[in-house]
């Protein structure tokens, strides 16, 4: 008798430690989903920093690789072009970004001659520290090249729950991105997590 209430004991506790995980993995599957619904709910946030650089706010969302082939079939494809597993993958991030600059150019006469030919080409270049433009102006046809160099700054950050003046858990996890360059415009941003754990 002895043996059978301890072998029932014995297994009313692996079914409760078990019940316990699976009640803790699901509570944790739901606030994940919650997570996502938030952060596919809500806009991109785009402001300007105190030095006039262009920012942008987005929150995290976070999805298991086979939602990431799934929903994502677009950036699993450039993750593997990358050369990277999606098993090994940890986040996968991008921007759009919309650079526009206007300046007045001074255009300057330059005489070639070519075989005793006489031509007249009109050269123009200007720019600042982020954008250059070169260019000529020959007969009714204008060449020109354009460059613009930006570094984009990303950090990824979890916004705490708040409870009156009390901080706790993690209610999001949002990516702030900002632009260098001051002729660029932030227009677009997506950051996809992919927890190690779920794998």
């Amino acid at each position: 008798m002895k043996k059978v209430l301890f072998a029932v004991a014995l297994a009313v506790i692996v079914a409760t430690i078990v019940c316990g995980l699976v009640i803790a993995r699901l509570r944790s599957e739901n606030q994940r989903l919650e997570r996502n619904q938030s952060a596919l709910l809500k806009d991109v946030e785009y402001y300007v920093t105190k030095s006039g650089e262009s920012a942008a706010s987005v929150e995290v969302l976070q999805l298991e690789v086979d939602e990431l082939r799934r929903y994502r079939a677009e950036a699993a494809e450039h993750i593997r072009q990358l050369g990277v597993k999606l098993r090994y993958a940890e986040s996968y991030a991008r921007s759009g970004i919309s650079s526009s600059y206007a300046e007045r150019l001074v255009l300057r006469d330059t005489v070639i001659l070519r075989d005793t030919i006489r031509d007249t080409v009109r050269i123009f270049e200007g720019g600042d520290a982020w954008s250059t433009m070169r260019g000529e102006v020959r007969g009714d046809s204008l060449a020109y090249s354009f460059e613009s160099v930006d570094t984009l700054y990303q950090v990824v950050h979890r916004v705490p729950r708040k409870f009156l003046f009390f901080r706790y858990g993690t209610k999001a996890i949002r990516q702030q991105i900002v632009s260098s360059n001051p002729h660029t415009k932030l227009v677009y941003s997506e950051y996809i997590e992919l927890p190690r754990r779920r794998r």
